[in-house]
């Protein structure tokens, strides 16, 4: 079977033949190709040292000499090579302790973690596939190479990595992987916050966000976020729900689109909702002050995994507001857009059309049309240019000065109480209006 490969690809691995060594694309790429799918990336592996693929490129970047990778530039685009290897014993269930170079492209497939990754493609062979990736890639199995006890011990990342490849490829994985996992979810505590948050994140915004599941079933959610265990053992009895918090929340998350701010928001919005819970006397559930709770929950957990300040930030003002249902009127709905901000606001909008989708048909249509009525308004106040932040004001901090205001704290507090004015009635927007407002102390 033939794959098309990029031309510079083709370049790479005719020069390395060429020289007389092996090279193949290999992994991600192969697999992609297989399923019809453009590959993001093409790797490529040869018998070449590091020292003879840089002999051979007049441009190459050092990116990962010490597990024989090097990247070579062809034009503006950068391909990695890496040398066949064989990876020493891996002493901490993280790294290998050291990496050992092969003649063998059978050695270094056979260290690679799923069937479906280990193939590898030349034009000469074809595709070399020593582990039935693509019997497997036919039947949608996620399987280790080899034993996958072993597999996991070597790096227990891959037990996420597994769940994320079903979740993207919308495939299952493979019984005795799955038991696998299930006997070293422990290991998981080996794992950094990084690499971690760096799978979550990929399986999240996957076409299959429910396959997060696998990882509750499996027991590594325990170990990595023990927070949506507790969730999934919280029942809502309820009118508006039909499901536990926690397949609430995988519902939820599988009804909004596929953009990582979104996916992270709904899956944090209800995991306050556990420490909430009140049930009345006819045996309702209710989670009065759960957005609260939930924002406090989801700012510690996205800073324990290590996620930047701005997704941070974002994500846990929408888990904040979530539950927002202001009277349809315009100063109220102004009064939540600012809390929110205008940039933010339709993000707001599609979580709570994703929460609605997540609950029971109890007034689903009443919510729905409600939420569609106040991206309608929102619309019409941006058309209207109303102001909804502090810089949309008329006047200034100079201004403010200027008219007598002592420099310091007293500036943002007439600054704030005059939004609060302008909020409630836009046409207050005006120079005049907001300078007889002033408060000097």
């Amino acid at each position: 079977m033939q794959l098309v490969m990029p031309e510079h690809v083709r370049e790479i691995i005719r020069t390395l033949e060429k020289a007389g060594y092996e090279a193949y694309a290999v992994g991600g790429c192969v697999r992609d190709s297989l399923l019809g799918k453009k590959p993001k990336d093409w790797d490529i592996t040869t018998s070449a040292s590091p020292k003879q693929v840089k002999e051979l490129f007049s441009r190459t970047i050092d990116t990962g000499i010490q597990h024989g990778t090097v990247t070579v530039m062809m034009e503006k685009e950068g391909y990695e090579v890496t040398t066949y290897r064989i990876d020493g014993k891996y002493e901490d269930g993280r790294h290998p302790s050291e990496v050992i170079y092969t003649r063998s492209l059978e050695e270094d497939l056979k260290r690679r973690d799923f069937t479906i990754n280990a193939m590898a493609y030349n034009e000469s062979r074809g595709i070399v596939d020593l582990f039935d990736g693509q019997r497997d890639l036919k039947q949608r199995v996620i399987r280790c190479v080899g034993d996958a006890r072993k597999r996991f011990s070597e790096d227990a990342l891959r037990m996420m990595r597994a769940a994320r490849f079903a979740a993207q490829l919308g495939f299952e994985i493979e019984e005795e992987t799955l038991q696998a996992m299930k006997e070293l979810a422990e290991n998981m505590k080996l794992i950094s916050a990084e690499r971690i948050q760096s799978e979550l994140v990929k399986l999240l915004i996957s076409a299959h966000p429910k396959k997060f599941l696998v990882l509750y079933k499996t027991g590594i959610t325990a170990v990595v976020l023990p927070e949506f265990d507790v969730m999934m053992e919280t029942p809502q009895n309820h009118p508006y729900h039909k499901y536990n918090v926690g397949m609430h929340t995988m519902e939820a998350v599988n009804a909004i689109r596929a953009d990582k701010v979104l996916r992270l928001s709904m899956f944090f919005h209800d995991i306050g909702k556990p420490k909430c819970r009140f049930t009345d006397e006819k045996g309702i559930d209710h989670f009065y002050y759960h957005p609260v709770e939930s924002e406090q929950i989801t700012k510690g957990i996205l800073k324990r995994l290590k996620f930047d300040n701005d997704t941070i930030s974002k994500v846990c003002r929408l888990v904040r507001y979530h539950d927002v249902r202001p009277t349809l009127r315009e100063k109220n709905l102004r009064r939540v857009i600012s809390k929110v901000s205008a940039e933010m606001y339709p993000y707001l909008l599609e979580v709570q059309v994703a929460d609605a989708m997540g609950q029971s048909d109890y007034r689903k249509d009443e919510k729905l049309a409600y939420l569609q009525s106040c991206g309608e308004m929102y619309r019409e106040i941006l058309q209207k240019n109303q102001c909804l932040k502090i810089a949309d004001l008329a006047v200034n901090g100079k201004d403010l000065i200027e008219a007598g205001v002592p420099q310091g704290k007293m500036i943002g507090e007439n600054l704030s109480m005059m939004l609060e004015k302008v909020l409630d009635d836009p046409r207050m927007n005006t120079k005049e209006n907001l300078l007889s407002m002033i408060v000097k102390g």
